[in-house]
């Protein structure tokens, strides 16, 4: 008996030792938690794959700012429809929330933290809003501050307090990747250190040497409200008033396309969805790899042909009626007549069938921001692989370098512009009320 049991711990030694011993094979870090990408809620999956870019049919306005190419473009998410009215009130509220709890917490309301605190209860640094503490209206100190994000009396329309949305800014970080990669970091062993070679465009448009890697973050703040008042300025002698009082607030105008929104305020909605998915998932131990973003001017075409190669449209025939004689998409159909394909303006999102991989409005309805910036030569000098042409332009540099690609046509536009190929371009600090957008997200992980 005895001899057995000890047979039985020699084994078990054994195979313990076994198990820690280090045999100096590869082994890989031990205990990295695996990862599955969590899928996006109303987002398409666009698998990678190659296809030929550029005009499937004759260039009819002589625009001859595209060719034929054969590209590659990796596997991603993108949003199946427009980004909606209330999808981005969601985001304005989120700002106008922040700005309410930052005010309270400067304002050091007692027995109240607006901004998270260690165990010790010091603040944390940089400051963190705490969502978690609810806001007493009933507070004088509360009613003094929510005060002061209405408009001035002097500006009130038949004295009714109405939020101020010019003090809606949202101030985010990013980082300026193509200026790293254009500076070299060079160490001196003899010194023991190290400096970089290579300078950086500001944001306003100065250029300095390259200090540190702070050199390439950058800081932008900017107001996120939607011009409303594009509805008129783009339309001479035309009464859309209507329009610019009702189309963003109204229940009605809910699932409609955001319009009136710049590049610039394209961007920070992305960033901030994509700073509210990794605060979410770090909650549940999830890594914070989600980077929601604008398309690259190529994906867009990708995905807007829906896998069906050299076709003119969405749809992937050369017209615009289906076989009933129903318009196939919101556009400009007719010499002033809009309403033949059944809408004046923009209308409700997903209202005409999807393409091929399940997107919404890839042709008409409302055109839509790229990432890339517009060069009617870029598809010459571009790669073959992810093609992108980007330029940050600054408030300083000239109107011509300030333009975006945008993709899609819209309500106010003819049948060209519908096609998936069709290249158009808006300056990136301009609203229009028929420009929105959608989003997209690289997808994490090798394809099979």
């Amino acid at each position: 008996m005895k001899k057995s049991i000890l047979f039985l711990l020699i084994i078990i030694v054994f195979i313990t030792g076994c198990g820690t011993s280090n045999t100096g094979e590869l082994t890989g870090v031990p205990g990295r938690k695996k990862f599955f990408e969590p899928e996006p809620m109303e987002m398409a999956f666009i698998p990678a794959g190659s296809f030929t870019m550029g005009p499937s049919d004759q260039d009819a306005l002589f625009a001859q700012n595209s060719l034929a190419k054969s590209v590659t473009v990796d596997a991603f998410w993108m949003d199946q429809t427009e980004i909606t009215n209330n999808k981005y009130r969601q985001f304005v509220y989120w700002v106008r929330d922040s700005i309410l709890r930052t005010n309270l917490a400067d304002a050091g309301v007692d027995g109240r933290e607006y901004f998270m605190t260690d165990r010790d209860g010091n603040l944390l640094e940089p400051n963190i809003l705490n969502w978690n503490e609810k806001i007493d209206f009933r507070e004088e100190v509360t009613k003094s501050v929510l005060e002061e994000m209405y408009y001035p009396p002097e500006e009130r329309f038949n004295g009714k307090k109405q939020f101020d949305v010019r003090k809606y800014n949202y101030s985010y970080y990013w980082v300026d990747y193509q200026s790293a990669a254009r500076s070299r970091y060079i160490y001196d062993y003899e010194n023991n250190t190290g400096r970089y070679e290579g300078q950086v465009t500001n944001l306003d448009g100065t250029r300095t040497d390259v200090k540190d890697r702070s050199s390439f973050i950058k800081h932008i703040v900017i107001n996120i409200y939607p011009d409303t008042l594009c509805w008129i300025r783009d339309f001479t002698y035309s009464f859309n008033d209507p329009q610019a009082d009702l189309y963003f607030w109204h229940p009605s105008f809910d699932d409609y396309p955001v319009v009136g929104v710049s590049w610039h305020q394209a961007n920070a909605f992305s960033h901030w969805r994509t700073d509210y998915m990794n605060t979410a998932l770090r909650k549940n131990g999830v890594v914070d790899v989600m980077a929601y973003r604008l398309p690259l001017e190529t994906e867009w075409e990708y995905a807007a042909r829906g896998g069906l190669d050299l076709s003119m449209y969405p749809w992937g025939g050369p017209y615009t009626r289906n076989y009933e004689g129903c318009f196939l998409a919101n556009f400009k159909p007719l010499r002033g007549n809009y309403i033949d394909d059944g809408n004046v303006y923009a209308g409700k999102v997903g209202s005409y069938e999807p393409n091929e991989y399940g997107l919404y409005d890839m042709a008409g309805n409302v055109a839509e921001w790229t990432r890339c910036a517009y060069h009617p030569s870029a598809y010459i000098f571009q790669h073959d692989l992810q093609p992108n042409y980007e330029y940050n332009a600054t408030p300083q540099d000239p109107p011509v370098l300030k333009r975006k690609v945008i993709r899609g046509g819209s309500w106010k536009d003819v049948a060209y512009f519908l096609q998936v190929s069709a290249r158009d371009y808006e300056y990136q600090d301009s609203t229009k009320p028929y420009v929105g957008f959608r989003n997209v997200r690289s997808y994490i992980g090798a394809q099979l």
